[in-house]
């Protein structure tokens, strides 16, 4: 795949977790986030949204969420389970993005507010307005996914060059 073909990356934010854990990295989803994070991968698979590669942080939640979703897509990406999407902030969100080979036409991130939230606010250059004011005004809830196309190499991913074309929560 060449570095001016379309690019797609999948920001999502893990489903809701119990409040209190042996410690926060080892917080496990609450009941209501294993009933979410299924519909989080039929929603993909509906949309027709199938990444190639997804990087999952390595909290407990994150992990279990992404068990969850996997069942509902037809055809799983390889996982990455990467300890530096745990508190990411955006700039280290891009830098991981920047790491994916450009075979790789579709890249799923799922981690941690407000890194995820921020991360898809930076990146959005252009996009329909209701839908980046419905991103914005839920906060990035559980379970939300924002979907953002660019076109160019991950490495030259930025701030700006992306078009938000999907957001979804588990409220609708």
């Amino acid at each position: 795949m060449g570095t001016d073909a379309p690019r797609r990356i999948v920001l999502t934010r893990h489903a809701k977790a119990e409040p209190n854990g042996p410690d926060d990295h080892e917080r496990p989803l609450a009941d209501r986030g294993r009933l979410e994070a299924p519909g989080t991968g039929r929603w993909l698979a509906a949309a027709g949204i199938a990444p190639g590669l997804a990087l999952v942080s390595t909290a407990r939640r994150a992990r279990e969420t992404w068990e969850l979703i996997v069942p509902e897509l037809p055809a799983p990406p390889p996982a990455v389970f990467e300890d530096r999407v745990y508190e990411a902030e955006v700039a280290d969100l891009l830098a991981l993005a920047g790491e994916t080979p450009d075979e790789v036409s579709g890249l799923l991130v799922l981690g941690h507010n407000p890194g995820v939230h921020e991360l898809a606010d930076a990146l959005v250059g252009e996009s329909d307005g209701d839908l980046l004011d419905r991103m914005d005004a839920s906060e990035f809830p559980n379970s939300a996914v924002a979907v953002l196309e660019f076109t160019g190499s991950w490495k030259d991913l930025d701030a700006g060059l992306a078009r938000l074309v999907a957001f979804r929560t588990p409220e609708g």
